[in-house]
């Protein structure tokens, strides 16, 4: 068993291990450390290469319990104390006999769409398996449940990663030895931002981002939520990176998603969304704009977006946003006209202020109403504002 687990570590990941002899090996992946000239193994060689024998002597803790749930019954309860690679293989395993995947044409090609991605399940358990405490006792649980996948670990996050920050903090893993070795032996992104991942494995077929929620100083805990896929948003997202030739960013992904559901959006609640500042958010939207997949209204801090004339025809929304964009006019003369009826009077820069559009758009509108006998103008200049009409 131990011969093989070796083989697979040499060839199923990192070139530059196919050299090593095994005894490099283990020093390369930090699998041992020596002591007075004596190898003991650490914590991340008794994981991936240890006996079950010696993992429940050495590591109790580690443990993985894969659970699947039907409203209150439990249909699936099964634990593991295996190595790693073994172990994970198992969760893989019990992963693919129960995603299910159908087909949708996109142009040329026909674009599987599973009820739950790959690689976003894949990275949520690696990490679940990196950074748990193995100090605490408790297991990893995987619980497929009708309405999404939690998994949840020991501990919760490591010094410095926080909800607030946990899409822009550099990677820092509890034991780094264990963290680089699972990645240099293929099992976990090379990069460390297996978040990007996670996320993008839910976002890109229009479903919610991960949910972090739950977790608290005791447990790291996400949900991958499932139900059906939005085959419009997946189309647009698809034909998006054909024509670029590369993934959509996450941030890019997140603006989408946001403005799927809002409608509208602005730069601040954006830079929220993908924890990062306003003018960040802002290059994300402007290059939606330029790509053609949003729409801009307004100028500098007035500045709103919403999903493009295009993105809501391939939703089949094409009404939608022919209301939207119709009844904001409307919503803005009245804006105008309940702002006088309260104070008096408005300038062109109050205008500006309170429709968050630009000094030409505030210009025509408070002239089309003043064409319209609602409004009339006073004063000249700059010096001029306007009144409700009378006669």
């Amino acid at each position: 068993m131990l011969p093989l687990l070796i083989e697979r570590i040499r060839y199923g990941g990192d070139r530059t291990l196919l050299s090593l002899t095994d005894e490099e090996l283990d020093g390369a992946l930090g699998f041992v450390r020596y002591t007075d000239g004596i190898r003991f193994p650490t914590v991340a060689g008794l994981l991936i290469l240890g006996r079950e024998s010696a993992l429940r002597e050495h590591l109790p803790t580690h443990e993985v319990a894969f659970q699947v749930l039907e409203g209150t019954q439990v249909r699936v309860n099964d634990f593991y104390r295996t190595p790693l690679l073994k172990l994970f293989e198992r969760v893989m395993e019990q992963f693919e006999v129960r995603v299910e995947e159908d087909e949708v044409q996109i142009g040329l090609f026909r674009v599987p769409v599973p009820n739950y991605d790959r690689r976003a399940f894949r990275e949520a358990s690696v990490n679940a398996l990196i950074h748990r405490y193995y100090t605490k006792l408790g297991a990893v649980h995987i619980r497929w449940e009708d309405y999404g996948i939690t998994i949840s670990n020991p501990g919760g996050f490591v010094e410095g990663v926080t909800l607030d920050n946990l899409l822009v903090v550099e990677p820092r893993p509890r034991n780094p030895f264990l963290a680089d070795a699972i990645k240099r032996i293929g099992l976990a992104e090379r990069t460390g931002r297996g978040v990007d991942l996670i996320y993008q494995g839910l976002l890109r077929y229009g479903r919610s981002a991960p949910d972090y929620r739950s977790t608290n100083s005791h447990s790291v805990a996400v949900r991958l939520p499932g139900g059906e896929a939005d085959l419009g948003l997946l189309r647009v997202v698809i034909e998006e990176e054909n024509r670029s030739h590369c993934p959509l960013p996450v941030d890019s992904l997140i603006a989408i998603r946001q403005l799927r559901q809002e409608r509208r959006l602005d730069t601040a609640t954006l830079a929220r969304a993908i924890q990062r500042d306003e003018a960040i958010a802002r290059s994300v939207l402007e290059r939606l704009v330029e790509a053609g997949l949003v729409e801009a209204r307004g100028v500098k801090k007035g500045r709103t977006y919403t999903l493009s004339p295009l993105v809501y025809r391939e939703l089949g929304q094409s009404a939608d946003y022919v209301r939207q964009a119709g009844f904001e006019p409307i919503q803005q003369e009245q804006m105008v006209l309940q702002y006088v009826r309260t104070h008096g009077r408005i300038t062109r820069k109050e205008a500006v202020e309170l429709c968050r559009i630009s000094e030409d758009q505030a210009s025509r509108l408070l002239r089309k109403l003043t064409d319209a006998n609602q409004l009339k103008l006073e004063g000249q200049g700059r010096a001029s504002y306007y009144l409700v009409f009378s006669l």
